[in-house]
């Protein structure tokens, strides 16, 4: 979906680097990215809601995520999958499932995880020996002098937990707004569709990209967790050039974020050491079964994909009346921008509706869709606009929102 404002990325990924620590901001308030103790926050944090506003309508509104609204509806699965271990050929069957509803060329392409945070966790690991050798830039335009040490770059403003997994392993991490800045890295880091911007990037500028990190020796990483709901043609999966590893979440497009599962896909060799570093029965007996029957799922799919589209829409409109300017997102989540977004983000919370605030950006909230026609109902109401909207009260945000 087309976007009503531009994103200066640029500025909002300075407003990262000017802070003292990048990727580590305040939790306590449900106002930033991570706490001062470097934990990150994220959506669905719906336990510290409760704290904060203890006297808001129930149940809450969780839309504070980019996960689908309504999920893939889970198979009957036999006692045998939760009492013995999962077998290989459980294992094969979803590798298989995945890789055909991803465009990997083979199953042995593909990793299969307890969700795609703990590849995050462990990519770094992959690229130890960066921290202790020299990478020439072999011809690339970079400003870095010939065997400087290598770092890691990481497109930002993005998901904050890319680029404390790399800090934790003890990489230098820079966070830069485009890959033109990227030159000299031995690793870039992608998230396509970009959370919470939406911005797309071509698969052909990704190849080019991967073609030269692969010549001397280093490596691609895209994350395409929001993927399922992008154009076709999208995803880097397909072509997946030398050196690169490409991120999938099972979770988010079908709604079971709870099942903790994702998926990995690199060339053969490169899988099998990241299936290695996860170790036996990495996936679940349950995850096996309900993976791999949703991933053969076609028309589910594709019917989710459209009532997704049609409810952003809708979304947009609701947010467009109170106010807000639509300026990213992808179909599973909306971001907007408004001058008053941290009222707006407490007035919602006060109606029992959870929404996505940034820190480094403070105008930003992101939106996830509803889910029932409650949920529309009742953010309609929060929002002061549409059908259900109630009367503003003395005192209360009638326009809550307000032009950026």
């Amino acid at each position: 979906m087309k976007c009503n404002a531009p994103i200066d990325e640029a500025e909002a990924a300075g407003n990262r680097r000017d802070e003292k620590n990048p990727g580590e901001r305040s939790l306590a308030d449900d106002r930033g990215d991570a706490s001062a103790s470097g934990i990150i926050a994220h959506g669905g944090a719906i336990d510290e809601a409760r704290r904060r506003w203890p006297n808001a309508p129930k149940p809450w509104i969780d839309l504070s995520t980019g996960i689908n609204p309504v999920a893939y509806p889970v198979p009957e699965i036999g006692a045998e999958a939760w009492t013995r271990l999962p077998l290989a050929a459980e294992e094969r069957e979803l590798l298989r499932a995945a890789a055909a509803r991803y465009g990997a060329t083979g199953a042995d392409c593909v990793v299969a995880a307890p969700g795609t945070q703990a590849l995050i966790q462990i990519l770094p690991r992959l690229m130890a020996s960066l921290s202790a050798r020299p990478i020439p830039n072999r011809g690339d335009t970079a400003e870095h002098d010939e065997g400087a040490r290598p770092w890691v770059a990481v497109l930002s403003p993005t998901y904050a937990e890319h680029a404390a997994a790399w800090r934790r392993e003890g990489h230098d991490v820079r966070e830069v707004a485009s890959l033109a800045e990227t030159h000299g890295a031995g690793a870039v880091v992608v998230v396509n569709p970009n959370n919470p911007t939406g911005r797309l990037m071509a698969p052909e500028a990704l190849s080019e990209w991967a073609a030269s990190l692969a010549r001397r020796g280093g490596l691609l990483v895209v994350d395409e967790a929001f993927a399922d709901v992008s154009e076709p043609g999208a995803s880097l999966v397909p072509v997946l050039p030398p050196s690169t590893i490409v991120l999938r979440s099972f979770g988010k497009m079908y709604g079971l974020a709870g099942v903790r599962l994702g998926f990995a896909m690199a060339e053969p060799a490169l899988a099998a050491r990241l299936r290695g570093m996860l170790g036996p029965w990495a996936v679940s007996g349950p995850a096996l079964a309900i993976g791999t029957a949703a991933l053969n799922d076609g028309a589910w799919l594709e019917a989710a994909r459209l009532r997704l589209a049609a409810d952003a829409a809708r979304l947009d409109a609701l947010l467009a009346d109170s106010g807000c300017a639509i300026v990213g997102g992808t179909t599973l989540y909306r971001l907007v921008a408004c001058a008053k977004a941290p009222a707006l983000a407490d007035s919602l919370g006060a109606h029992g509706i959870l929404v996505r605030r940034f820190e480094y950006e403070p105008s930003w909230l992101r939106f996830g869709i509803p889910g029932s026609a409650d949920a529309w109902k009742r953010l309609e109401r929060a929002l002061g606009v549409g059908r259900h909207a109630a009367p503003a009260a003395a005192g209360s945000l009638s326009r809550p929102c307000g032009a950026p």
